[in-house]
């Protein structure tokens, strides 16, 4: 998420003041919000948490982001809201705000996707889970980290919001929805 916030100032400079969309029911958002927060400070950004933690609370979130003058939100990690990322794309769009997330939020809509494609990892589950199968013990096994991140950019949600992708940002993606 804080490689997130680094795309997000790549591609506006301009930015000053983003949200960050987090559910506190979820114990992993505390340690994503405060790296994001101790990221914010050298891209010379004012990072706030919006606190979700069901769809039904999306719309009050994003009214409150536009009435606090955000310019931007990032779209952390959870399940609730990976489920929900067409809503809370549109709902970015509609209240006129970049935002980023998951690699899959690109694809929904959203302004800009960075992340690991999910697909791939479950198909190197699936690797291990037939390597356990065929007898290798799981303590054998070695652990492993993604290695490979897309960055998608969305220039419909892009032209809706009224802003231009730099073409430097746009020549790293490795997709391009038009």
């Amino acid at each position: 998420n804080t490689k997130r916030l680094e795309i997000l100032k790549d591609a506006f400079p301009r930015i000053t003041r983003v949200a960050a969309l987090s559910n506190p029911r979820n114990p992993v958002s505390k340690p994503i919000v405060a790296a994001m927060q101790a990221a914010a400070g050298p891209l010379k950004l004012q990072l706030e948490t919006a606190q979700v933690q069901s769809p039904s609370e999306f719309s009050s979130a994003f009214a409150a982001l536009t009435k606090s003058r955000l310019e931007a939100i990032v779209v952390t990690e959870d399940g609730e809201f990976a489920s929900s990322f067409k809503a809370i794309s549109t709902l970015a769009t509609a209240n006129g705000l970049a935002s980023i997330g998951a690699k899959e939020y690109g694809d929904a809509g959203g302004l800009i996707g960075y992340g690991v494609n999910i697909l791939s990892l479950y198909r190197r589950a699936a690797y291990f889970v037939d390597r356990i199968l065929k007898g290798a013990k799981p303590a054998d096994l070695p652990i492993e980290q993604p290695t490979t991140f897309e960055l998608v950019i969305n220039q419909r949600t892009a032209r809706a919001l009224g802003l231009t992708v730099p073409p430097l940002v746009l020549l790293r993606a490795d997709t391009v929805i038009e």
